[in-house]
């Protein structure tokens, strides 16, 4: 097993998503919001597995605690987005998108999905299998 060959392949691939990530929204302003309270937006978004805490937001996007407060905050008060705490541990804060906020993602994620419908034109339905199974392989083995 190369795990080298593997790594630098993996490296490759994930540069590979972010530049098909930069194409899909690079064009998608969203009125009063920053780049960076985008990317909280989308990250949101994308988290299917439920609300976040302010400690895993700031991780995931590099940006110290006081940061992420600030601009959920800011988000916050624009409808965009909801803070609450945990049912068993009230110190423990939460974030989800709020209604008014998944709205606007939905739109945003149409015009992605737009852009990846031109992107996957060709593909036939052999290719289409072959995607799905890579990145259900790639999501359970490595991600």
């Amino acid at each position: 097993m190369d795990q080298k060959a593997l790594f630098g392949n993996l490296v490759t691939f994930i540069a590979a998503v972010i530049e098909a990530k930069h194409e899909f929204t690079k064009d998608i302003r969203i009125e009063g919001i920053t780049p960076v309270q985008y990317s909280m937006l989308e990250y949101l978004a994308a988290h299917r597995s439920g609300p976040v805490t302010i400690s895993e937001m700031s991780d995931c996007q590099h940006m110290s605690l006081p940061n992420t407060s600030r601009e959920l905050r800011k988000l916050s008060e624009k409808g965009l987005c909801e803070k609450f705490a945990d049912p068993e541990d009230k110190r423990k804060q939460y974030i989800r998108l709020s209604p008014k906020g998944q709205a606007q993602m939905d739109e945003v994620f149409q015009v992605v999905y737009g852009k990846f419908l031109q992107r996957v034109q060709g593909l036939t339905d052999k290719d289409y299998e072959e995607v799905i199974r890579a990145v259900h392989l790639l999501k359970d083995k490595v991600f």
